[in-house]
């Protein structure tokens, strides 16, 4: 079975970064005071916080700490490749560099807990797509007429029948009705009553089939 294994030169160049680094970290540690396998486990610490930082950048771009904490395990291991590179007399280092390699355990320790033990970032859901909604139009038609409103209904008028005297009455000319109505209206403006049959026929002064027949036009009693 033929091996999957190939060979990759990123992958190479990995390996050997990480042991020039991690021989560089052991130098400077050793140099500082920390012999043993104290100087082993410094180059350790560093490259684990400089992996959890990144892992943590991988799922949260914008989180400062886990930058913070990249660029500080970054910066510890670039230190020592570049102090360990004829810069720096590793037979008598400064005091300084001893105070920070000593603190950098709790330093490494602290980064690495809040690195673990931060909240994870809230996923956040994409909005969904508002589909544009058309405009209302009003639409209106020209060729729809306008309802009419219907015309008032009139009542008829109801008009009194005229009184139709008897056939044996005499024929009352239309000058003399209107005669005698006007004196039974004036009697009505004067008096407020209605003149009676007997008084209109004194008025008059004609026969008394005459009056009679008026009486019964005007509705007189």
């Amino acid at each position: 079975m033929a091996s999957r294994l190939r060979p990759d030169a990123v992958l190479i160049q990995a390996v050997i970064a990480g042991a020039l680094s991690f021989a560089h970290l052991h130098d400077l540690a050793d140099a500082a005071g920390q012999s043993g396998w104290k100087a082993w486990a410094y180059p350790v610490s560093v490259d684990l916080l400089l992996v959890a930082a990144w892992r943590r950048l991988r799922t949260a771009r914008r989180d400062r700490s886990a930058w913070t904490w990249f660029v500080i395990a970054l910066g510890a291991s670039l230190g020592a490749n570049i102090a360990t590179a004829g810069l720096l007399n590793l037979h008598q280092v400064p005091a300084w560099l001893r105070i920070l390699v000593a603190g950098w355990p709790a330093l490494a320790f602290l980064g690495g807990t809040l690195l673990v033990h931060a909240p994870a970032p809230a996923a956040v859901e994409p909005e969904p797509d508002e589909e544009p909604t058309a405009p209302e139009v009003e639409v209106h038609r020209v060729d729809t007429p306008e309802p009419v409103p219907p015309a008032p209904v009139q009542a008829p008028e109801l008009t009194p029948a005229p009184v139709k005297p008897p056939a044996s009455a005499p024929v009352v000319p239309p000058a003399l009705l209107d005669h005698a109505r006007a004196i039974a209206d004036a009697h009505r403006t004067s008096t407020g009553e209605q003149i009676t049959a007997d008084a209109l026929t004194a008025r008059l002064a004609l026969p008394a089939p005459t009056c009679q027949a008026i009486a019964t036009h005007l509705q007189l009693t």
